[in-house]
């Protein structure tokens, strides 16, 4: 399989613009896709704080590589001109299942047949996904943290039906593009991080539902007890509560509901959406 020079990302929220700004650091040919013009401006103003947060946290960045990644990335709202030239597609669109299979469906139609297609869903297994693709064989999950600049994982899971030649080529693309590959080899919803993450962000969402203690407390809690540097409040500020939200209401449990409730009415309806509008559980 041949490697990969160029990719396209499909949403540019706060992961997908993540991303795309990695990518294009590291030399590769990015095209951002989003719904409209209004979205893709906000993703420019998101590509423009990248660079100044490379600028002062990632070695080498300061010397221009930060401002030269900018001109590697394109931006469009056509799928279409998005998956023309593509030989990975990362989406990177919201938690939503019915929403993930008609982009698929959409991107089927539209890109070259040998692109190979990544999901970088949180929630959702690739085999959820892999019968809209009309590609099982070149599709597979890529999982990134947030922060990837620093935290800088790259978790791929495959299907039984994804390729090995696939599955190689995008561990190759995640290391050429400065991310550590965490090879899964057997399907799990969560991968290995949220496997780990998610029960600590739920366990910490039902404390503060039962009024066992505040955001800050149960952070402060967990920081000084465990070394950690952020508490799980903090993370779902990274993450972005809208992220919380659309993961929690789609759940069915009802601690999950009433979490989603609670971002809703508290935060999200008020604009606070975590770091990314500066304001969450905290102020930044």
């Amino acid at each position: 399989m041949a490697p990969i020079h160029n990719l396209t990302i499909l949403g540019t929220g706060v992961l997908g613009s993540q991303i795309a700004y990695q990518a294009a650091f590291h030399g590769f040919a990015v095209t951002a896709y989003d719904v409209d013009d209004d979205a893709l401006g906000t993703a420019r103003g998101r590509f423009d704080r990248l660079a100044a947060i490379y600028r002062s946290q990632v070695p080498g960045a300061a010397d221009g590589k930060a401002e030269e990644a900018l001109t590697r990335l394109r931006l469009t709202s056509d799928l279409g001109e998005a998956a023309a030239d593509a030989d990975l597609v990362i989406e990177a669109v919201p938690e939503v299942l019915d929403l993930k299979r008609e982009v698929y469906r959409s991107l089927a139609a539209l890109a070259p047949e040998r692109t190979i297609f990544a999901t970088n869903s949180s929630t959702l297994l690739p085999s959820d996904l892999k019968e809209s693709t009309g590609r099982p064989d070149r599709f597979l999950a890529l999982h990134y943290a947030n922060n990837i600049w620093a935290q800088n994982i790259a978790e791929v899971m495959g299907t039984a039906e994804t390729s090995p030649e696939s599955f190689d080529a995008v561990v190759a693309f995640a290391r050429e593009s400065g991310l550590e590959p965490v090879e899964i080899r057997k399907e799990k919803a969560g991968y290995v991080l949220n496997s780990l993450l998610v029960p600590l962000l739920n366990a910490a969402a039902g404390l503060l539902l039962q009024g066992v203690a505040d955001p800050q407390t149960i952070d402060k809690t967990w920081r000084i007890a465990t070394g950690a540097p952020s508490g799980p409040f903090q993370i779902f500020d990274v993450v972005g509560l809208a992220t919380a939200y659309n993961i929690s209401s789609h759940a069915p449990d009802a601690g999950s509901q009433a979490f989603a409730r609670y971002l809703k009415e508290n935060y999200i309806d008020h604009g606070k959406l975590g770091v990314a509008t500066g304001e969450g559980f905290y102020r930044y």
